[in-house]
């Protein structure tokens, strides 16, 4: 088990120091991957106008069902597909990924994964837009789309189909390995293994990770339909249940919440290395904030293809919604609460130090963070598994027999993230993450003409009285 673990350890060095390259700009080392993502989202906030702004208001009304017609073409209800991805992002990265990031950049690093979540918000509304104009009806009568359908469809409609085929297969390649969520093993087992004083015991570690990965896939088994009935009904639940107990412990430390929210916001600027400490917070923040809200990697665009509606631009609206709840809400939440507790200071890492934050309250309130987080845990596995189910779809041309082998391997590597270092696991999910978002971005990039179109196309349906309650002044 030690040499396998000390090999995974080699392949994530080699991984992260390919992807992580840095350049100098004003003297300071920056990912390149880095500077890569965030002009995605500022690219898209800029060219569509500030969409993610001013389609908010459209967004909640779509979510609600008021642009979805009775027989449009799709699996899931608005409401089921942002569930499902929301159960996705709206993880382990929200809260030992804030915490990581305060550990290594300081509080100014929370700020800069909340600034660009704000603009991740427009991405997200392009990579969905895109997923349902070009998602397919597989044999088996389901919806099957993301950013593996839309780079092959979109490069063959300009004429370079096998370009199209050949990202296509790259990006799912790559994905097929990134979402197995061993990660979520890792941290859900940390805080357990916190809570009920084990002292890191292997044979524990193996009984729980052998024990979620068998609850994973007997939701799996239930496909896309399974899946919905479950995150739909689990994402309220377990944001509701998360948040309540960050408020009881921000209710304990009021006094504190003022200044930790100064500390948070100066910190960001008025960093003690100068200009070079005020980037490294960025970048570690953007690092973070791409895990979280997973904007560019475009592994929520799975889920919202399968959506019911025939305008494209309307479940793109829904999306912009995400990252909102995922950044503005659960992130900035955990975020307030480590700086106001003032357990980062204490040197604690990953959710080591929002457990001790949790701590504040009572010895024992750690154990309705092992709760969330065993939740949490469990809601982004299963949608990690429904995407995967799709990539393994489309890799293999629908070949059942190939879907079912990637899911029993989904489930039995789920297992190692009990035993596997955290520092390993962080440099492989991170590599992983940033390349998807090569061949992810190249097609948004070339596909932006057809975003605007299928936004004309919305509106006019709007103006023109296609939905149920029309509308005669919009606003998008």
């Amino acid at each position: 088990m030690d040499t396998f673990i000390g090999n995974i350890d080699t392949l994530a060095t080699i991984l992260s120091g390919f992807v992580f390259t840095t350049i100098s700009i004003l003297g300071v080392e920056v990912n390149w991957i880095v500077l890569w993502l965030f002009s995605g989202m500022v690219f898209f906030t800029l060219r569509l106008g500030f969409i993610n702004v001013r389609g908010f208001n459209t967004g909640l009304r779509a979510l609600r069902g008021d642009f979805s017609g009775t027989d449009a073409q799709g699996d899931l209800s608005p409401f089921e597909a942002l569930s499902t991805a929301l159960s996705a992002t709206v993880g382990l990265g929200n809260i030992a990924g804030v915490a990581i990031a305060i550990g290594i950049g300081g509080p100014g690093a929370a700020f800069w994964m909340i600034f660009i979540g704000f603009f991740a918000m427009s991405l997200k509304f392009a990579e969905v837009t895109l997923a349902v104009r070009y998602r397919e009806i597989g044999t088996d009568g389901l919806i099957k789309g993301g950013p593996m359908y839309y780079l092959e469809r979109g490069f063959a409609e300009k004429g370079w189909p096998r370009f199209g085929r050949l990202m296509g297969i790259l990006y799912a390649a790559f994905a097929l390995i990134a979402f197995i969520q061993v990660i979520q093993v890792n941290q859900s087992w940390s805080q357990i293994n916190v809570v009920l004083g084990l002292e890191n015991d292997r044979t524990f570690a193996l009984i729980y990770g052998l024990g979620i990965a068998a609850l994973v896939g007997v939701v799996l088994i239930g496909g896309v339909k399974g899946v919905a009935l479950v995150t739909s009904r689990l994402t309220p639940f377990m944001c509701a249940l998360y948040l309540t107990s960050v408020a009881i412990v921000l209710a304990v430390n009021y006094d504190k919440i003022g200044p930790a929210i100064f500390t948070i916001v100066t910190s960001a600027f008025t960093s003690e290395a100068g200009l070079g400490g005020v980037i490294g917070a960025f970048v570690i923040g953007m690092r973070r904030a791409v895990y979280s809200n997973e904007a560019g990697i475009g592994s929520a665009a799975i889920a919202h293809a399968t959506v019911k509606t025939d305008y494209p631009a309307s479940e793109g609206f829904v999306a912009v919604l995400e990252p909102f709840v995922d950044t503005f809400i659960v992130c900035a939440a955990t975020a307030i609460l480590i700086v106001s507790t003032g357990v980062w200071k204490n040197g604690y890492s990953d959710i080591a130090m929002t457990s001790a934050a949790f701590a504040t309250v009572s010895s024992w309130f750690p154990i309705m963070l092992a709760v969330c987080v065993s939740i949490f845990a469990f809601s982004t596995m299963i949608a990690a598994g429904f995407y995967g189910r799709q990539l393994a779809s489309y890799i293999s041309n629908g070949r059942e027999w190939f879907v079912n082998l990637y899911l029993v391997l989904f489930c039995a590597l789920l297992p190692l993230g009990a035993v596997v270092d955290f520092s390993t696991l962080i440099k492989i999910i991170d590599s992983l993450f940033f390349l998807l978002s090569l061949p992810n971005l190249i097609g948004l990039f070339l596909f932006t003409s057809v975003i605007t179109v299928e936004i004309q196309r919305f509106k006019q349906a709007r103006l023109h009285g296609e939905f149920s309650r029309p509308s005669t002044r919009l606003d998008l």
